[in-house]
């Protein structure tokens, strides 16, 4: 058992040495990326501001940037591609717009309108099936949600009367990264697991909703991420102040899932700083970006090591594959060498 403890400690070594290696492949720097989506190890999708989509099928190696026409000004704080020709964005702010493509990006229709003073979508998660929900801060004291069961072409937000989502004084979602959402199962049985942020900050899984220790009690605090390992045991929650971006304390919370009970679990080295995305890359291997660096933990989240100080808004793992990319401000778009 010594033996094999040191083998694995030397196996975690390695990974988080060559996890240093992060390999810029893009850059645009009048744009700022949010939104991330990796279909498969060459079929890479960024979004951002002044209407701009990056796409790659060639595993990063060279990138096509569009401007969605009509829609020049808007910011696309999330995108979510099925493969390289099919994607949906959401934008912020009112009106409240969703957009897809089914070329790769060279047309784009609105299939979501909201025009009510206040919507703001946030982020949005899809199953493999195309079971899909998208959230916005609160309207008339109620988190918005939306659904759509086809691949985003048609979305139904939940009515007054069905929406349970009750929003805390101040509470509301962080659009930093467009992953404060987790959609995990099928059409059949769903899971949602989301978090908020801001005077409040919450955890809900399934409508049913748990505080969380993250820091909040003002406008630039609270959750901002929310991942589930791939066997649905583990939760990861990030955040902090994006005022302060380099504050370690109360910047993640970590739970296991035992039935319908989260036990949380101790972290002993948090990330280093705010963190606005968090992603499971296998069971006990994570990785966490933000403003002020890209971690990694070996051990379910319970350790992070720095391996970049350079300013990311977004991570994500290919969906189907082993590759991972980050995104940011500058339109930055780099992958992490293994």
């Amino acid at each position: 058992m010594k033996h094999l403890a040191l083998f694995m400690a030397f196996i975690s070594c390695i990974f988080v040495c060559r996890a240093q290696h992060i390999k810029i492949l893009t850059s645009n720097d009048k744009v700022s990326l949010r939104g991330l989506s990796v279909v498969n190890d060459n079929v890479i999708w960024a979004s951002g501001s002044k209407g701009q989509v990056a796409r790659s099928t060639d595993g990063g190696k060279s990138f096509e940037w569009l401007t969605v026409k009509n829609y020049e000004q808007r910011d696309f704080r999330d995108i979510e591609a099925f493969d390289a020709g099919t994607a949906v964005i959401i934008a912020v702010d009112s009106p409240a717009l969703i957009l897809k493509t089914k070329d790769g990006g060279k047309t784009w229709l609105p299939v979501f309108r909201d025009d009510r003073p206040g919507m703001f979508l946030d982020a949005m998660s899809f199953t493999e099936d195309g079971n899909g929900i998208v959230v916005g801060d609160p309207i008339d004291n109620r988190l918005f949600i939306g659904m759509t069961t086809n691949y985003g072409d048609k979305w139904l937000p939940l009515k007054e009367t069905d929406n349970e989502y009750v929003a805390a004084n101040g509470e509301a979602f962080f659009a930093s990264s467009g992953t404060n959402i987790k959609l995990r199962g099928n059409k059949n049985h769903p899971f949602i697991y989301f978090v908020t942020g801001g005077i409040d900050s919450r955890l809900f899984v399934n409508g049913s909703p748990a505080g969380l220790n993250i820091i909040h009690g003002s406008g630039s605090t609270g959750a901002n991420s929310v991942d589930v390992d791939p066997t649905m045991k583990k939760i990861a929650i990030v955040g902090g102040d994006y005022t302060n971006d380099t504050l370690t304390k109360n910047n993640i919370e970590i739970f296991t899932i035992d039935g319908e009970r989260l036990l949380q679990a101790p972290v002993q080295t948090p990330p280093h700083g705010y963190r606005s995305c968090v992603t499971f890359l296998t069971p006990n291997v994570l990785i966490t970006c933000g403003t002020s660096g890209v971690d990694v933990s070996m051990d379910g989240g319970l350790n992070w090591k720095l391996i970049s100080g350079e300013s990311f808004h977004v991570c994500a793992k290919a969906k189907k594959g082993k590759a991972v990319f980050l995104a940011g401000k500058d339109g930055r778009i780099a992958t992490v060498l293994n």
